[in-house]
């Protein structure tokens, strides 16, 4: 129980932090991905934020086999290249381009209701138990 409650804090600090740096908003991450309209560059200090911020944890506890409340720790050991994730990649980066959301700021943005958001969490949904279904 205690590594839910953790994961929620981190959880509710992560959607406060997508909140301030507004990358909920779809026309703010829509305008960083226009490079030849209004380019707003704000996102690449979001993303150097986050690796500055969690790159060092990586380094150090890589080779950890447990956290600190005692959890395995699983990390991908896959290194290749398939075409599962050149299409998965793909799909995740059209839609990033198209909606301006990807999964954290989606759900952080609930909080607006604006209709694009809710329409693209409930695709996401779908496409999650579509591909949960085809697993076997």
């Amino acid at each position: 129980m205690n590594d839910k409650i953790i994961s929620l804090i981190c959880g509710i600090i992560f959607g406060i932090g997508l909140v301030i740096s507004g990358m909920t908003n779809p026309e703010k991450v829509i305008g960083f991905l226009s490079i030849t309209h209004n380019w707003d560059a704000s996102l690449i200090f979001v993303m150097s934020g986050a690796i500055i911020t969690a790159g060092p944890f990586f380094y150090f506890f890589k080779n950890k086999e447990l956290s600190a409340l005692g959890d395995k720790i699983n990390l991908p050991i896959k290194q290749n290249i398939d075409k599962k994730l050149i299409i998965g990649s793909s799909l995740f980066g059209i839609g990033w381009g198209l909606v301006g959301l990807c999964p954290g700021p989606a759900i952080s943005a609930l909080a607006t209701f604006d209709p694009i958001t809710l329409v693209f969490l409930i695709s996401m949904a779908a496409g999650v138990l579509v591909k949960k279904n085809t697993i076997k």
